[in-house]
């Protein structure tokens, strides 16, 4: 059975008029329930993450002050939120639904978060609507316990994954693989393992021409056992941050691909959604849908 974290504090309350469409976490489980994609039995609601789990992606410091509400302005401002108590309430719940689809994905081949994806966050320090990479602490977690030996990241957020990149530098048992719009943020990049910085413009063949041609190579060569997959609508033509201009049917054959891979390799995948900023938010539900729908239709 696709199981499917989700939580209500997943919607968090956002000044009128902020950027980042924060309703899409409540409309994308209603839009899967309603058209039969998924039932209520593939949703599972994820307690808090616990604080030993947090520390080992993330500094102490960091996370003593993001839980006491005492970062400066200058660190508010660059997470992108007003900050609160039910705003970091919110992040270690999400990170614990990444944690256990981890744990779901070695069960049933793959397994999802509504949210996620957050790889903006650093050790020590939030950006770019990110406080804690769920990511990062779901890898973390497989690991300290040997549950994966060798995992890969699969980032296809229309952003680097800088904060992901910066955690497992010189980690060996993680391997980063960023492709993203190489002229859009962050404007100073992190090295992940692998880094695609596509032009801005790039359309469904050249999108899909790099990713085949990518990730079986990648897959040969690391040799993974786990894979965590950030699938963001953000590289969608309609995306007003975004720069490039995929389709909605390429950004669904970017996610069958990716999906039909870790399947016919046999890879468990733990699946994050990451951003999307389509000014119709229809277009994001749509293509967040069809990550979904792909995984019912080629694991069960």
């Amino acid at each position: 059975m696709l199981k499917i974290a989700w939580s209500s504090v997943y919607h968090h309350p956002l000044p009128e008029g902020h950027r980042f469409p924060m309703e899409k976490y409540t409309l994308l489980p209603e839009q899967l329930l309603y058209e039969g994609t998924a039932n209520h039995d593939n949703f599972f609601a994820p307690s808090p993450a616990c604080e030993a789990d947090i520390l080992a992606s993330h500094d102490a410091e960091w996370w003593q002050k993001l839980k006491t509400q005492q970062l400066s302005a200058s660190e508010v401002r660059r997470t992108g939120f007003p900050l609160s108590e039910s705003l970091v309430q919110r992040e270690v719940v999400i990170l614990q639904g990444t944690i256990q689809a981890a744990l779901f994905a070695l069960q049933y081949g793959i397994a999802m978060n509504i949210a996620g994806g957050t790889h903006h966050a650093f050790t020590n320090r939030g950006e770019g609507f990110c406080l804690l990479n769920d990511v990062a602490v779901g890898a973390h977690y497989l690991l300290n316990r040997q549950l994966a030996k060798r995992i890969l990241m699969v980032d296809l957020d229309v952003h680097q994954g800088n904060g992901t990149a910066q955690i497992f530098a010189g980690d060996d048992r993680v391997f980063t693989f960023s492709m993203h719009g190489e002229k859009n943020y962050p404007l100073q990049k992190e090295q992940s393992d692998l880094d695609i910085g596509l032009p801005d413009g790039t359309d469904d063949s050249l999108y899909l021409k790099t990713l085949y041609e990518t990730l079986p190579r990648l897959i040969d060569t690391v040799q993974p056992d786990f894979i965590f997959y950030i699938a963001g609508a953000d590289i969608l033509a309609t995306d007003k941050l975004g720069k490039l201009a995929v389709s909605r049917q390429g950004c669904k054959e970017r996610d069958r691909f990716v999906l039909q891979t870790c399947k016919d390799n046999r890879i468990p995948v733990a699946v994050s959604m990451g951003g999307g900023y389509s000014p119709r938010i229809a277009d994001i539900i749509e293509a967040h849908s069809n990550t979904y729908r792909l995984a019912q239709e080629i694991f069960f």
